[in-house]
């Protein structure tokens, strides 16, 4: 009679980073928005609050650095976007949809015109609020 042997299976594991020492890996990133335009601007910005550029990155946990965005006033939209884009909004009641033109946002609060293209370029899950908590954006050059 003899012996067979099955052979142990090794699996490959794919290393993941410590939960715990996620927090002390992040960096501080400052971006200047003078001049830049608003998609190319949100897209690294984005990439940055993800943590896409680590090597550590994995979708489910939260590995993204902090990022400062200054001079939001002076973000540049390509084309005819200051005429022709709008932002929706509806209140849920009939007849409750509104539209603000971008330019009028712009004028009210730069800030919010970037954020909102940050927001919409992360995906929709639980990790995105505490992602944009990193975000900060000012309108000027001077922090407050």
């Amino acid at each position: 009679m003899t012996a067979t042997l099955t052979p142990k299976r090794s699996f490959q594991k794919t290393p993941l980073p410590e939960v715990a020492s996620l927090p002390n890996q992040r960096r501080r990133h400052r971006l200047d928005a003078a001049g830049q335009v608003l998609g190319r601007l949100s897209t690294r910005a984005a990439t940055l609050l993800r943590g896409k550029h680590k090597p550590v990155y994995t979708p489910s946990l939260d590995c993204g650095d902090f990022v400062v965005i200054t001079n939001a006033k002076d973000v540049k939209l390509t084309g005819r976007k200051m005429e022709q884009k709008f932002y929706f909004s509806h209140s849920g009641y009939a007849s409750g949809a509104k539209t603000t033109p971008v330019a009028r946002v712009m004028e009210k609060n730069p800030a919010k015109v970037v954020y909102l293209s940050v927001k919409r370029m992360i995906p929709a899950n639980r990790l995105r609020s505490r992602q944009l908590k990193r975000l900060r954006i000012y309108p000027g050059a001077e922090r407050p």
